[in-house]
């Protein structure tokens, strides 16, 4: 055992449980175990690879030398791109000096929560959710972790904020919501903006304003009736709280490309620009370069979307169905329409139950290790994201999922579900 001591953070940082639960997966497929992966919140590249044109404009970015650094902003070619694509597309109106890029969406939250909160500070967020409890910690500041409610689809209600909003400096929301597939209805972010603005209305000029982050990495996969709605537009005073986090990793297949922007008072960003610089998080030249390009080729990314949202949807809509199924047939397990993103909420209820071999699935961890040992089946449970040990909820993402074998994975899952006593 080693004595090495390390920085306070180092030694109370959390171990992501995804992590773990991938290396438990990745043991078995190395040992030759078919596993049907739905952990990972990224897509197989095979399956969804990025635009062409896209990838195209890469290419030619680096055979034009595009290889040194890019401005600490962000190139103000791509800015410019970013400020024309979301005004395009959903009527926000940012300038250049508004806009901040980076190597994707992580940097840019880590950047907003050095930026804005101070240790002992109250930070609201809900569970489950991705990652806010880690960027609690690196910041010393109070966790105040408010736990959503199926039937509000996981999504925090206003009123639930309204009792913790008091003295906050920073609301951290998330819609299209990871881990949940769910959005916020228009009324539900009316009214949690109208909270923000009246607490910031009741503060003094001396006190810290209450910050808003919205990730809204999923926006543009929204399925269905669903429609995106975003606090700037429903109350245009929230322009001045809200710092967005956004991004093509998600809306292009483009985990791996990192280019993130976030959206917000320029007084902010600036500061966020300082922090990001100081940790080298730009993201690269010449995939700046290409996404300039690209954010302008309307008809592509029209034709991107409608075939990338269909089939993504259409993975989801079989594997809801197969579990609405499950339980007609009585099988104690359900899941939760989807509406947007990659992901599915999903119920596997059979904690205290018993394999046949007379052992009890005493605890929720028991039954994600009874799955993946006896279907084959890797979700990553919401107490993962922060809710209740007790969950019997999980995110099942179809990033990697391949549509023939659907069928065979709920048999799998019935299978042994029907063996439980």
């Amino acid at each position: 055992m080693s004595n090495t001591k390390l920085s306070h953070l180092a030694e109370t940082l959390q171990a992501s449980e995804i992590v773990r639960l991938g290396a438990t997966i990745k043991e078995k497929i190395r040992q030759g175990e078919r596993i049907y992966n739905y952990t990972i919140g990224d897509f197989d590249s095979s399956i969804f690879p990025i635009p062409a044109e896209l990838e195209q404009d890469i290419i030619e970015a680096y055979k034009k030398g595009c290889t040194t650094y890019p401005a600490a902003e962000g190139n103000l070619d791509l800015r410019e791109a970013v400020a024309s694509f979301i005004a395009e597309r959903e009527g926000l109106q940012y300038a250049p000096n508004e806009i901040l890029i980076s190597a994707g969406g992580r940097p840019l939250i880590y950047a907003l929560y050095r930026a804005i909160v101070d240790k002992g500070d109250k930070v609201i967020y809900p569970a489950p959710s991705w990652n806010n409890n880690h960027y609690v910690h690196f910041t010393e500041a109070k966790h105040v972790m408010i736990e959503a409610k199926k039937e509000n689809n996981f999504m925090l209600t206003a009123s639930q904020i309204k009792e913790h909003i008091s003295g906050a400096t920073l609301l951290s929301l998330c819609s299209p919501l990871n881990p949940t597939g769910t959005t916020f209805s228009k009324a539900e972010l009316e009214a949690i903006c109208d909270l923000v603005i009246e607490e910031n209305k009741n503060r003094s000029e001396a006190e810290k304003k209450l910050y808003l982050m919205y990730d809204q990495i999923y926006w543009t996969l929204t399925f269905g009736d669903t429609v995106h709605y975003n606090p700037v537009s429903l109350r245009p005073e929230m322009k001045a709280y809200t710092i967005f986090v956004d991004g093509i990793s998600k809306s292009f297949a483009a985990t791996g490309v990192r280019v993130g922007w976030s959206m917000g008072p320029a007084e902010v960003l600036v500061k966020m620009r300082s922090i990001n610089s100081h940790v080298g998080a730009w993201a690269p030249m010449a995939e700046q370069k290409a996404l300039a390009v690209f954010l302008y080729r309307t008809e592509a990314i029209n034709k991107y979307f409608a075939h990338f949202k269909k089939e993504i949807n259409e993975r989801l809509q079989n594997i809801y169905g197969g579990f609405q199924q499950l339980k007609k047939e009585g099988l104690n397990v359900d899941a939760i329409y989807p509406e947007a993103a990659i992901y599915l909420t999903i119920q596997i209820n059979y904690a205290g139950k018993k394999t046949p071999g007379g052992k009890e699935l005493t605890t929720q961890a028991d039954v994600t290790s009874y799955i993946l040992d006896e279907a084959k089946l890797a979700v990553v449970p919401f107490y993962a994201f922060g809710a209740d040990r007790s969950s019997s909820w999980y995110r099942l993402s179809v990033g990697t999922c391949k549509k023939e074998e659907i069928g065979e994975m709920l048999g799998m899952l019935k299978t042994a579900l029907q063996k439980l006593n």
